[in-house]
């Protein structure tokens, strides 16, 4: 199964990069997720619920974000095992700094496996595509109810390299005072 959509959240992408980043965040937004444990900032443990049709299956497994590049998007990939199956998948996600806060496009693919891909396979394709759903959905309400975050800081050039405006450059140039007219020309003018 494979889907991409995108959601605008009223939030700067630096807030928006935040909560994605927060396990507890995750675990608000994925349906029937029991724990989201972290391991590392890239490796998390995760317990979660499905129902695919008359079939409910536990998973536990790992959840990884990689091709990490704050703020400005990255892959979050899962991989469950469960007495009736396996289940895997990811999405590649990418934040947008739009007028309104923040686009957030994403292309979602899963597979499932094992004994609950041949019970329930009929309901796979529309349970993925309403869980990818509702975890954005969730996702875009609690991100946009974050405090904004600021931005995330810049490399900063070596002094020597720092650009000038030139405007600026211009206001602290001093400008070589203008040669006043010696006195005796002046008195020999008034003279005349």
């Amino acid at each position: 199964m494979k889907m991409s959509d995108e959601v605008v959240i009223p939030a700067s992408r630096e807030t928006v990069w935040k909560a994605l980043n927060d396990p507890e965040v995750l675990k608000q937004c994925i349906p029937g997720c029991e724990s989201i444990t972290k391991h590392s900032d890239t490796e998390m443990e995760a317990r979660v619920t499905v129902k695919l049709g008359p079939v409910k299956a536990k998973f536990s497994g790992a959840v990884t974000l990689s091709d990490l590049d704050p703020p400005n998007g990255y892959r979050i990939s899962g991989e469950g095992k469960s007495m009736m199956g396996s289940a895997s998948g990811g999405a590649n996600v990418r934040l947008e700094a739009v007028a309104e806060g923040t686009r957030l496009h994403y292309d979602v693919d899963a597979q499932v496996g094992g004994k609950i891909a041949s019970l329930a396979a009929r309901f796979i394709d529309p349970t993925a595509r309403m869980l990818a759903g509702q975890f954005f959905e969730r996702f875009a309400e609690i991100a946009g109810s974050m405090k904004d975050e600021a931005p995330l800081p810049q490399a900063v050039a070596p002094a020597d390299e720092v650009p000038v405006p030139v405007a600026a450059a211009k206001a602290h140039v001093k400008k070589p005072a203008a040669k006043k007219p010696a006195a005796k020309k002046a008195v020999a003018k008034k003279k005349r």
